[in-house]
């Protein structure tokens, strides 16, 4: 049995406490500097680089480590800008344009996933809590990833790119509601939760909340935040104006915390929705790039940081099998359920190689269930491990796509098959 070096993660040898700050920073980036180019010779996507960038760097191998608790850290900046982003270019005309395929589709995925992730943690022994939140955290793939790998196959405004990147909206916006419910569902997730009154009233109280930052938002913050950097934009100071969106994003994602309980990737979605629609928001998007990328590598790396290869080597049973269930699993599900609700082939087959992989919010989500002792620390490893795979693989499977395509097509009893799938999805519609 794993028992993990959690003692480790503390481990600070060769970093100064009076200037942790500014040699986490240095030892991170350049590491995830040089991990990005090694990724980008090999054709590799970047994320993978800083992930192995922060396991180089991280308590778990010889050598410089980084200071853990700083970067985790830097890497909340880095999930507050990262959602920020999210909510700036999240676009309600968008979704509802996909909406038949993209919200079912989306719903039935994620169930398909939980479910298997559910069986895996039974058989490892994890129980309820430790399974469900391990399959909530598989279920769900990166948005970042979808992002550039649409974007390098020219394929972000085409129809699947589309319906591919509406499907992970709705599921991001399931994750942020996870995330806001799941401290509240915790104790009796845990056998702590005393009567189901209390525990419905958790949740209750939860949900006010929500609606109450959402409603404050929508209503005064709309007429209050565009109107703010529209008057910062005019005048005339760059500089002011980038500092004025840093300081809406991080503001309200901390404002959100202390005054509902709100959590800070919450806070910051809804900052950024709330400048999705002004005259601003392309600027302020434009703005925020750096920053957010800047602290989204750093995220990455502290994401690596955690991951302890001793466990691969140890556990390559429970590694293959979470790997099954991200890369084949999902992509099958997802594929099945495109074709049931009629979608064109590329459609199916392009959300499925989109599916296949797992990022930032199933690390959100990961933390967040080791936090609240949900999950034990070989779960956070198998969850790490999943996306460092599924990440790395995601792009042959993109180039699968084309070719699997045209197998299917050239193959008449095959495609037969689907178009039957696609009629009798169609009739249980």
């Amino acid at each position: 049995m794993y028992r993990g070096r959690v003692d480790r993660i503390g481990d600070t040898r060769c970093v100064d406490h009076s200037a942790a700050l500014i040699e986490t920073i240095a030892i991170g980036l350049v590491a995830a500097f040089i991990g990005g180019v090694i990724a980008t010779r090999l054709r590799l996507p970047t994320i993978v680089g800083y992930l192995l960038a922060g396991v180089a760097v991280g308590p778990f191998t010889p050598g410089l480590v980084a200071d853990s608790g700083t970067a985790q850290q830097l890497a909340e900046l880095g999930v507050i800008l990262l959602m920020f982003g999210v909510g700036i270019h999240f676009s309600v005309p968008d979704l509802l344009a996909v909406r038949g395929t993209a919200i079912p589709g989306a719903i039935g995925q994620i169930a398909v996933a939980t479910g298997l992730g559910v069986g895996l943690g039974y058989a490892l022994g994890w129980g309820m809590a430790g399974g469900l939140v391990l399959g909530l955290a598989v279920s769900v793939a990166s948005t970042i990833v979808l992002l550039r790998a649409l974007e390098a196959r020219d394929e972000l405004e085409s129809p699947q790119g589309r319906v591919a990147v509406g499907w992970l909206i709705v599921e991001d916006l399931f994750t942020v509601v996870v995330l806001v419910l799941l401290p509240t569902v915790a104790p009796i997730l845990l056998g702590q939760g005393g009567q189901a009154s209390d525990v419905v009233g958790g949740v209750v109280l939860a949900a006010v909340k929500l609606v109450a930052f959402a409603a404050l938002m929508l209503v005064v913050g709309v007429r209050v935040v565009p109107r703010l950097l529209t008057w910062v934009q005019g005048t005339g100071s760059r500089e002011l104006f980038t500092l004025s969106v840093l300081a809406v994003a991080i503001g309200i994602a901390v404002a959100a915390y202390a005054a509902f309980g709100v959590s800070f990737a919450l806070g910051a979605f809804l900052a950024g929705v709330v400048l999705n629609e002004s005259e601003v928001s392309h600027q302020a998007a434009e703005d925020a790039l750096p920053m957010r990328d800047a602290f989204a590598v750093l995220f990455f790396v502290s994401v690596g940081m955690l991951l302890d290869p001793a466990y691969l080597v140890a556990n390559p049973g429970a590694v293959l099998l979470i790997t099954l269930l991200v890369v084949v699993a999902k992509s099958v599900a997802a594929f099945v359920i495109v074709v049931l609700l009629r979608g064109p082939l590329r459609t199916a087959l392009t959300v499925a190689a989109a599916l296949s992989q797992v990022g930032e919010f199933s690390f959100i989500l990961a933390t967040l269930g080791l936090s609240l002792a949900l999950i034990p620390e070989e779960a956070f490893q198998l969850v790490v491990a999943a996306a460092l795979i599924s990440i790395t693989l995601n792009p042959v499977l993109f180039r699968l796509v084309a070719p699997a395509e045209a197998w299917i097509r050239a193959r008449p009893s095959v495609l037969r098959v689907v178009d039957g799938a696609r009629s009798g999805g169609a009739e249980a519609a």
